[in-house]
């Protein structure tokens, strides 16, 4: 029987639709409103069979799916919903993350042909090479494009890779044409997400889209400054024990040789330390006072080490002797045996 909606009769056919939806959405944690408006029928039919399982998505009309939100308990006014209640649309419902789902989405996503009049998503770039067209009319195409050609054989080539429109730039029939002859579908078909409702919150649809790279990053930074903040207020967690106990033990340790406290981890720095500011401290004292005949002995390592070098080379002189000997005397013995 059909409703009675402010005394005008509803078709059944639009009551079922609304409850329908407002069950799938009281069923499901986030709601996707997506734009059709020049979505390909064929290409929403994939889609449909690549979400299986993971999602829900119909086509409605605006004003049936508020009506059916409203009857699931979200008001489209209240939560600012409404605005995206225009044109072509279908809604997707999932129990899916919404960021999940859009990034989903994202790798659904096809390429067909631009046709005259469609706007460029992106830049168009003709490449370089053989196209496999003979001449004829086509090189006037070419010319009107300002695409750079030359005739090899019987067929044009391009002589560079040539730009022939920008993103916003319309589609001319010229350029749509020659985008098929030399078979770039360059056209990016998917969904555009207009807003997605997750969970009570609502988020506008060019938000969905992640840099994971740079979240991670972003993550990283997080997780190291976190450490920081921990390792400096001494938060008692085992990871960050650990590095706290390491830098209190090297502060100690960089203490106790300021103060030269002798303990045995401390004598061999400070007895060090001591060396080179004695050594220091001569050096200064020589500058200023050379009367008084100091002077300030460096050990020359590289003559120190010199002998040992020398060593090594006797060493290896006499291996190569050696060895000269030995080949030498299984000669002698394969001639005195006939080898």
């Amino acid at each position: 029987m059909p409703a009675l909606v402010k005394g005008r009769e509803v078709p059944e056919w639009k009551v079922k639709i609304v409850r329908e939806i407002a069950e799938e959405i009281r069923n499901h944690k986030s709601i996707l409103i997506a734009d059709l408006t020049g979505f390909p029928t064929s290409k929403f039919q994939e889609l449909r069979k690549k979400l299986g399982g993971k999602a829900v998505i119909r086509v409605v009309k605006p004003k049936l799916l508020g009506i059916a939100l409203k009857e699931a308990g979200i008001d489209p006014e209240k939560t600012g919903l409404k605005q995206y209640l225009t044109g072509q649309i279908a809604v997707l419902m999932s129990n899916m993350n919404s960021f999940e789902l859009s990034n989903l989405l994202e790798k659904y996503k096809s390429y067909t042909y631009y046709k005259p009049g469609d706007v460029a998503s992106s830049e168009i770039v003709i490449p370089e090479g053989d196209t496999g067209i003979p001449p004829g009319p086509m090189l006037s195409v070419f010319g009107k494009l300002k695409i750079p050609t030359k005739v090899v054989g019987n067929s044009i080539q391009i002589a560079k890779d040539t730009t022939v429109a920008k993103p916003g730039d319309k589609i001319s029939p010229e350029l749509a044409s020659l985008l098929q002859k030399l078979d770039l579908p360059l056209k990016e078909v998917k969904l555009r997400i207009k807003v997605a409702y997750d969970s009570g919150v609502v988020i506008p649809g060019d938000k969905l889209v992640l840099n994971i790279d740079e979240y991670t990053e972003m993550l990283k930074k997080a997780v190291l400054d976190y450490l920081k903040i921990g390792v400096e207020i001494a938060l008692p967690e085992p990871e960050i024990l650990k590095l706290t106990l390491a830098r209190a033990h090297r502060e100690a340790l960089s203490l106790a040789v300021e103060a030269a406290f002798i303990t045995p981890d401390t004598i061999g720095v400070i007895v060090k330390a001591a060396h080179s500011k004695a050594l220091a401290l001569a050096v200064e004292v020589s500058s200023k006072a050379p009367e008084l005949g100091l002077t300030v002995g460096v050990p020359q390592q590289p003559q120190v080490q010199q002998p040992a070098k020398e060593e090594k080379k006797e060493e290896k002189e006499e291996k190569k002797e050696e060895t000269v000997s030995e080949e030498q005397l299984a000669e002698g013995l394969g001639s005195l045996f006939g080898m």
